[in-house]
């Protein structure tokens, strides 16, 4: 049975990344960033478009020189995904790369020098409806904010990002989101905390360098799961040194256990023990592999024996209790049918199926029969 997500957002202005609405009542966008050379035009699609496959709402590349500038021109033409460019201090790359497409800004106006080359990169924002993300990172605060905080704090990163949003405030430019990222936990909170109630622009969450797949995923979970039940956060990336595909994947599970999204199959299932009547472990990992293109929201509880499945299976959309000699498979809380353990993971696969295709030719009659 769903439920809605207890949680109550922070309201915040909406801008647009391409098609993708950021902020105000629109749903928590994931994304994630390519790692290929950006110079190399089909190694950056080919990544961008498994991004893509797995979920993404939007992703970022990064474009450090002008040579990089025309490869990004090259990739936009070649993928549909929304596209923020990541830029450090050179201008004329900004200018450069909203003449070919980008669908966002990722570049600190205090950053690049004199006010007539902040002036030019806002106006051309302006006029291309292109928004700025102003990113402020703890390895990589001000000099002048190190030297008077001794040591990245979270008053330090919110007072650089303040320092930023002074410079498009002065330029009338209210389409911006902001991210204050530290790879500490505590000190990303605290700082995301602080600017929360101090603009109304969406903000970009993030762990940075939060680690590995393993810990990366258990950091980003604990920081950005303390935000979000906050109702802080428009847009969420989770950093790891792996896949990005990875990265998109962890967001969504984050967000799905908030049920702040809801994008393919939420598995409920137990760790397994000596009860356990068939191979809870083995069956859970060869369910995620073969179900990972699967989109349709649903829960599937997948528990070993009866002390605990049945409850989990009349509350869950499908569900499995071990049992002997047959495992017990329920249909909208319902016994259904029972399924023997030599072919249990086909079984289920294909039950799983079925009643995904049943969801969506569910749903395309209803978006007919609106339509008519």
């Amino acid at each position: 049975m769903k439920q809605e997500s207890p949680i109550k957002r922070r309201k915040s202005r909406q801008i647009m990344v391409g098609d993708v609405p950021i902020g105000g009542d629109a749903p928590i966008a994931v994304q994630s960033m390519t790692n290929t050379n950006t110079c190399d035009v089909d190694a950056t699609v080919t990544q961008i478009k498994a991004i893509q496959e797995a979920g993404a709402d939007i992703v970022r590349v990064s474009v450090p020189s002008m040579e990089a500038a025309e490869a990004f021109g090259k990739i936009r033409q070649q993928v549909s995904l929304p596209l923020v460019a990541d830029i450090h201090f050179d201008y004329k790359i900004a200018l450069r790369v909203a003449e070919l497409g980008v669908d966002c800004l990722r570049i600190n106006p205090g950053n690049i020098g004199r006010d007539d080359r902040v002036s030019a990169v806002i106006s051309a924002a302006r006029d291309r409806n292109i928004p700025i993300r102003i990113g402020v990172n703890a390895g990589s605060l001000e000099k002048a904010l190190q030297r008077k905080y001794g040591e990245p704090t979270p008053e330090a990163l919110v007072e650089s990002a303040m320092r930023h949003i002074d410079i498009l405030d002065k330029h009338d430019f209210q389409d911006f989101k902001v991210s204050l990222k530290a790879s500490e936990v505590f000190m990303t909170v605290a700082a995301y905390r602080l600017i929360a109630s101090q603009i109304e622009q969406p903000l970009h969450l993030g762990i940075t360098e939060a680690g590995g797949f393993r810990s990366g995923t258990v950091k980003s979970s604990i920081g950005l799961g303390m935000l979000l039940m906050d109702g802080i956060g428009d847009t969420i990336r989770v950093s790891l040194a792996a896949d990005p595909v990875q990265e998109i994947k962890v967001g969504f599970d984050i967000l799905k256990s908030l049920r702040l999204r809801s994008r393919g199959i939420n598995f409920i299932a137990c760790p397994s023990c000596s009860r356990q009547n068939f191979d809870v472990i083995q069956t859970m990992n060869d369910l995620e592999a073969r179900l990972e293109d699967v989109n349709t929201s649903m829960d599937v509880a997948i528990i070993g024996c009866i002390v605990n499945g049945p409850g989990e299976a009349k509350v869950a959309d499908i569900g499995l209790t071990g049992g002997t000699p047959k495992n017990l498979f329920y249909m909208a809380g319902k016994p259904n049918q029972k399924l023997d353990n030599a072919t249990l993971v086909d079984d289920l696969e294909r039950l799983i199926r079925e009643e995904v295709s049943r969801r969506q030719d569910q749903d395309s009659a209803v978006i007919a029969k609106s339509s008519d």
